[in-house]
């Protein structure tokens, strides 16, 4: 069906539908829309490759890995307190 859709819609369709949607919403603000697509596509990438991190470490509980930063700064911190 995407196939079919896809053989339909030529250069000048998709010239009218960019036509209209500069109209619509002008100049000056289409920027900022792809700006704001940039960061949410930006974002979702970010959110899915910790969730794949994630259920990596997960799913291979016998590698062992380093602390991140963080933790290794925590840990670090605590010493210092007790001392």
């Amino acid at each position: 069906m995407n196939t079919i859709l896809l053989g339909i819609i030529g250069a000048q369709e998709i010239l009218l539908i960019l036509l209209v949607v500069l109209v619509f919403f002008g100049g000056k603000k289409i920027p900022e829309l792809m700006k704001g697509l940039g960061k949410g596509v930006k974002e979702y990438k970010k959110v899915m490759n910790t969730v794949e991190e994630e259920v990596s470490s997960i799913t291979t509980p016998d590698k062992m890995t380093e602390p991140k930063e963080e933790n290794k700064s925590l840990g670090a911190k605590e010493e210092n307190k007790s001392s």
